[in-house]
């Protein structure tokens, strides 16, 4: 089962662009019955594997801002760091509950706006790219989230390229998926650190997405992603808003 999520997640992953962490931890919580603490670590790992597969065909294909990305990353990595580190504190004290709503919170916002770029038009003008001056204190809190949760990098990503750089739309979807690499590689480190991983788990997960990753990212170009994409966010809508119903009654 381990190997089957791990496989289908990193195709999803690379058909959809939907990020591995908002997808993989609801499945690792709801079927395999993994702790909410250990479920964010083991996330993150997985989702630092998969984009490792993913983010070299970004590379090839030239679809990331290499000065954009290094912005970010100013914000992004103490960020991760810092959240990562009240992850731990949070794990380690509890209440535990507030990992489980900040999981939901962060998966319902991340399906929204998901679907709010399904419908939205075509035709929106973004701002000029004098404005990423702007991106490191933006990615700051996004980090943050991203190491206390593990989720949220695609979505939250995107909207701070999509509003504050005039990169095109392979150019945001490639240079996000590297910002988030980086910051998963460096929050699984600290959270490695803290021991709230499973190993075995961590494994089986990363051979199938391995897999998945190189079929999903060969396929990605050949393959419309639209329709996949809704019905993968309206799910995700519900899980977000399932999370949060058990964390408010427990």
């Amino acid at each position: 089962m381990e190997f089957l999520i791990g496989f289908v997640v990193a195709i999803v992953i690379a058909l959809t662009g939907v990020g591995a962490s908002v997808v993989t931890a609801p499945l690792l919580i709801l079927f395999l019955k993994v702790p909410v603490d250990i479920a964010v670590s083991t996330t993150l790992a997985y989702s630092a594997i998969v984009k490792l597969i993913v983010v070299p065909f970004q590379v090839v294909r030239r679809q990331i801002n290499y000065r954009i990305l290094g912005i970010m990353l100013l914000g992004g990595v103490p960020g991760v760091i810092s959240g990562s580190v009240f992850f731990k504190h949070v794990a380690a004290h509890g209440p535990k509950t507030a990992l489980t709503l900040a999981l939901g919170l962060i998966i319902f916002f991340t399906a929204a706006w998901h679907l709010y770029r399904h419908f939205r038009p075509a035709n929106i003008v973004r701002a000029g790219a004098e404005r990423s001056k702007w991106l490191a204190a933006i990615t700051f809190p996004i980090g943050a989230e991203i190491g206390f949760s593990s989720a949220g990098a695609g979505a939250l990503g995107t909207v701070a390229l999509l509003g504050l750089t005039s990169l095109t739309a392979t150019q945001v979807v490639g240079t996000d998926l590297a910002f988030g690499l980086v910051i998963a590689v460096v929050g699984t480190g600290v959270h490695l650190i803290g021991g709230h991983y499973d190993a075995i788990l961590l494994a089986k997960l990363a051979a199938g997405g391995v897999v998945g990753g190189l079929i999903g990212s060969g396929a990605a170009p050949k393959i419309p992603n639209r329709n996949l994409r809704f019905a993968l966010s309206l799910w995700l809508l519900f899980i977000g808003l399932q999370f949060c119903y058990q964390a408010a009654t427990k």
